[in-house]
């Protein structure tokens, strides 16, 4: 019995609920697919941005002076036809413009490696500045080129590959939406393969999905005498709505389809009309699901059937609506593009295009590129800032003083203290330096001294009339108060100072005041011993007086 019992029981797995977690969600996974779109300030990214994850645009997004974050991102699912199951997360990335402090960021949040199969480029263009359009899809379209080269490793390397085959197996396989139900799989199925035509996915060699947008195409036909005079911005390009404006529209969207043609890119018009919007999301997700490329099986072996793409695009091509133009990507051509309007070579362009890429410059005469062809047939009209005012060279510092000083020393009415100088000093100060003993003659101190003269004369002739009055009273005396009345009446001794220097003897105007402020001084002390002389006399008078009563 004991023989025949089994050993040990088996264990049981390890992490048993998570492989059981992993296995579900695996199997209900939901793929997330991203836009990135690109493009300058005010082009109308974010009413694209909203109608691609069919959201309300919010009132801020319409403000055109609002500031833009670094990296926009908004997020929405993705749900079927009967809004019962959700087939993937769609995210959306807005970048402002083409500043380097801008792009470096969208290598971190979309690495090239991981989210090279799953993301959609959408270059926007404005149709309120025409004349930026070359320039603008040169600048984006070379920066998804870098992009999507990332690291340079191996690994990317085969992505890049996978996702080329994916887009050239898209765009050869291209069928026109026809009215009559055709299965989906009819011509994928087929063996017949046509190779690219001249021109086509001749650049993109990561095979990223590209869409242009040409937003505020209702603007084009604008009811005006003169375009320059709208509220569109076209500037001076053409007068009015004839012949020669349309041939110019037309050439731009020849010159447009010429360069996505290169790039395997497609071309929209957009107003702000919701089923223009409506179309371009349709499309979007539509190559956002695009199937692998099928493996080459050997011969006689069956491959896999082919996947099929969830989002069905059965619009067809329209390039004769001005404001919703459709040109999906796998069905132009160099041939109708050259239909559009005759005189346009779309291998010249093709060739100016290259010559841009190759040399690139910005303001060659030499040089005969699409840029240079572009602008003659949009000139730039676009606001210029002023012009800079002419140079002017500053003189030297110190050879402007001198010039001045040299000037200002001929005019003796320049200096300043020329109000305080005696008329009679002939004697010249200069214009800088210490002052003169001249400037010393002020008419002030004169009349100062004037009046404390005039002053001092009445208070002696008080002090005489006191003194006699005195003498009357003690005659017997007359001896002892005149001398009191001498000490007390007597003048203070003080220099004679005249209103002239010719009264001063001979002597300066510095040796004036200091003898007039040392007189001033010395009669202070005189006046102080009178007051003692006054305060000591009534005590004589009353002892004169007491010998008088007794006798």
């Amino acid at each position: 019995m004991e023989g025949s019992r089994p050993a040990t029981p088996e264990a049981p797995p390890e992490n048993l609920w998570s492989s059981i977690l992993d296995s579900v969600s695996s199997s209900r996974s939901i793929p997330s697919k991203q836009v990135l779109l690109l493009g300058p300030s005010s082009s109308g990214k974010s009413v694209l941005a909203s109608a691609l994850l069919q959201k309300p645009v919010s009132e801020e997004s319409k403000d055109e002076t609002r500031s833009d974050f670094a990296l926009g991102y908004d997020w929405a699912d993705i749900r079927d036809d009967g809004d019962e199951d959700t087939l993937a997360r769609l995210s959306v990335y807005t970048v402002p413009s083409d500043a380097i402090a801008y792009t470096t960021l969208i290598p971190h949040f979309l690495p090239p490696r991981a989210s090279l199969p799953h993301t959609l480029v959408m270059i926007v263009l404005d149709w309120t500045r025409p004349w930026t359009f070359v320039d603008d899809l040169q600048t984006w379209l070379k920066w998804v080129e870098i992009w999507a080269k990332g690291d340079g490793s191996r690994d990317l390397d085969i992505v890049r590959e996978e996702n080329h085959e994916r887009l050239q197996y898209h765009l050869q396989h291209y069928t026109e939406p026809s009215v009559d139900a055709v299965p989906a799989t009819s011509n994928i199925s087929s063996n017949t393969v046509l190779p690219l035509g001249p021109g086509t996915l001749t650049h993109n060699s990561a095979g990223v999905p590209i869409i242009v947008v040409c937003t505020k195409s209702d603007l084009i036909d604008e009811e005006n005498d003169l375009v320059g005079a709208s509220s569109s911005g076209m500037g001076g390009m053409v007068k009015g709505k004839g012949g020669e404006w349309e041939e110019r529209t037309d050439g731009v969207m020849q010159v447009l389809r010429t360069i996505c043609l290169k790039y395997g890119a497609s071309l929209f018009y957009t107003t702000q009309q919701p089923n223009t919007l409506q179309v371009l999301r349709q499309y979007a997700l539509h190559l956002l699901f695009i199937p692998p490329a099928p493996s080459l099986m050997a011969s006689g072996s069956e491959g896999p059937a082919p996947l099929r793409n969830p989002f069905i695009f059965h619009h067809k091509p329209n390039t004769l609506d001005r404001d919703r133009i459709v040109v999906p990507a796998g069905w132009d051509s160099w041939g109708k593009i050259s239909v559009l309007r005759e005189g346009f070579e779309a291998k010249v362009w093709g060739e100016g295009w290259e010559a841009d890429l190759d040399a690139d410059v910005l303001e060659s005469e030499d040089h005969s590129g699409a840029k240079k062809m572009y602008k003659m047939l949009v000139p730039d009209q676009g606001a210029k800032p002023p012009p800079l005012p002419p140079f002017n060279a500053p003189m030297a510092e110190q050879a402007f003083l001198a010039k001045h000083y040299d000037e200002n020393a001929k005019k003796p009415d320049r200096d300043p203290r020329g109000a305080f100088r005696n008329p009679t000093d002939t004697a010249a100060a200069g214009i800088v330096g210490p002052l003169g003993s001249s400037s010393f003659n002020l008419p002030n101190v004169e009349r100062a001294l004037s009046e404390m003269e005039a002053g001092m004369g009445m208070a002696s002739s008080l002090n005489a009339s006191t003194t006699a009055d005195g003498a009357r009273r003690l005659p017997q005396r007359a001896p002892t108060g005149a001398n009191v009345t001498t000490h007390v009446g007597r003048p203070p001794s003080s220099p004679t100072i005249g209103t002239s220097p010719s009264s001063t003897g001979g002597q300066t105007q510095h040796e004036v005041l200091q003898n007039f402020f040392q007189s001033l001084l010395s009669s202070r002390d005189r006046s102080g011993a009178g007051t003692t002389a006054k305060s000591t006399s009534p005590k004589t008078n009353g002892n004169t007086s007491g010998t008088e009563d007794t006798s």
